[in-house]
């Protein structure tokens, strides 16, 4: 192939580039870009509010909640009276048989009341309000693990919405690259292999705006579900990522954990409720009582009789030692879960603050050094690759490598935000 035609071909080539790219942006995703175009940003604040409002697991733990907190008046309670009526009949099974010539026979009507020894309905009654709180931890760690389900994803799609600018960017920068190939080729100081490993970029470039147009839809979907959207309304625009400040030292971070932590709050209700149910399981050894009294009338020419009548159960012993030993055993393994709970959740929010400040740190460095540099780097490459002092390849891999680094910057600021909504659902620390 002579010059004039190759040039044809590259000239084509860049066209259905470019064509392709115009495709994929406006084609097969158009709804996502119809929403950056007209949609304005949406601050986190507003979803965390609405997921609030909207999300049915949230609603289904408040539920659940709100229904436990009428269980300690139902333990409580004392035991419902039992009301009776008897009749006796005398001389055959038929009913009221000699009920008028035998005093044996009478219709009596009586109440018995069960009375649990003193202790049991309070023992009770706290092991169900224990429950209880358990059940209020239960639904703060629900709303706090969904919020944290938002603002990972609303980062995500934050720094996908971010990147794909960056693409676009280097794109443009490429053709500017590729246009001075072809002028270089023209002259015969470039070669077909410069050009043609140009167009191998831009077609790499393609493929991973391609990449993260997918990922923003799925994270799109993933947003919708947990705000109780339907799939087919407007995609959400976030807005601009940012390192948000986060006020607690490493100490306050364990503190906190350990005062507003809600899997902990769980723990402790449940180890209360274990412990209440020894108490009660000491108590289990102690009788019960029941009082009963009864009116029986028979026919008017014989006398009423009056009944009342004092019980007590006595306890098992082999069963209320085989519960007491089980209340035990079970007390001792919930005090053990929350010791092992303590430490999984304190050593997790030590590792996302470890992760905070080193994204912080990292966040610096590429804006003190890496950007700027890998950027005069790119620069000084396509100085001296005009002036026929470099060869292509180091301009290509100059580029690569300041694409890489302002990706790299944003996913460390994607990473620092994503540590610091792990941090808020552990800490119960919210953004200022």
């Amino acid at each position: 192939m002579n010059s004039a035609g190759f040039f044809r071909t590259v000239r084509v080539r860049r066209q259905s580039r470019r064509a392709a790219l115009t495709i994929v942006a406006t084609l097969i995703w158009p709804a996502a870009m119809a929403a950056q175009q007209s949609e304005p940003p949406t601050p986190l604040s507003a979803l965390i509010h609405e997921v609030e409002q909207r999300n049915p697991s949230i609603a289904a733990s408040r539920d659940a909640w709100q229904a436990s907190t009428y269980a300690p008046t139902q333990a409580g309670a004392m035991p419902g009276p039992e009301l009776m009526v008897q009749q006796v009949a005398v001389g055959s099974p038929r009913p009221f048989a000699g009920f008028s010539n035998s005093d044996f026979a009478y219709i009596g009507v009586g109440v018995s009341q069960e009375l649990l020894y003193p202790g049991k309905r309070a023992l009770r009654a706290e092991a169900a309000g224990h429950d209880a709180e358990a059940a209020r931890a239960e639904s703060g760690s629900v709303q706090r693990e969904v919020v944290e389900a938002v603002k990972l994803a609303y980062v995500q799609l934050a720094y996908l919405q971010q990147t794909l600018p960056i693409f676009d960017h280097h794109d443009r920068l490429l053709t500017q690259v590729e246009q001075i190939v072809e002028s270089r080729y023209r002259v015969g100081q470039g070669s077909q292999q410069d050009v043609l490993k140009a167009q191998l970029q831009h077609t790499k470039i393609l493929q991973a705006i391609a990449d993260r147009r997918q990922q923003e839809g799925m994270t799109q979907a993933r947003l919708k579900q947990l705000l109780g959207r339907a799939q087919d309304t407007p995609d959400i625009v976030a807005e601009p990522l940012s390192l948000t400040p986060f006020p607690l030292s490493a100490a306050e971070v364990q503190q906190r954990t350990r005062e507003q932590n809600p899997d902990l709050e769980v723990r402790s209700a449940i180890v209360e409720r274990e412990r209440t149910q020894v108490a009660l399981a000491h108590k289990a050894s102690r009788p019960d009582f029941a009082v009963q009294y009864m009116y029986q009338h028979t026919a008017s020419a014989f006398r009423d009789y009056y009944m009342g009548t004092f019980s007590v159960r006595l306890p098992n012993r082999a069963g209320s030692r085989a519960a007491l030993a089980e209340a035990e055993e079970r007390a001792q393994g919930a005090a053990q879960a929350m010791q092992a709970e303590v430490q999984r959740v304190l050593a997790d929010a030590q590792q996302q603050y470890v992760v905070l400040q080193g994204s912080r740190e990292r966040v610096t460095i590429y804006e003190d050094g890496l950007m700027p540099q890998a950027e005069a780097t790119f620069q000084a490459a396509m100085t001296a690759y005009a002036s026929n002092r470099e060869d292509f390849e180091a301009v290509l891999s100059s580029l690569a490598d300041a694409l890489d680094v302002d990706l790299a910057y944003w996913q460390e600021v994607a990473d620092h935000e994503s540590a610091l909504a792990r941090l808020e659902r552990l800490t119960g620390a919210v953004r200022p």
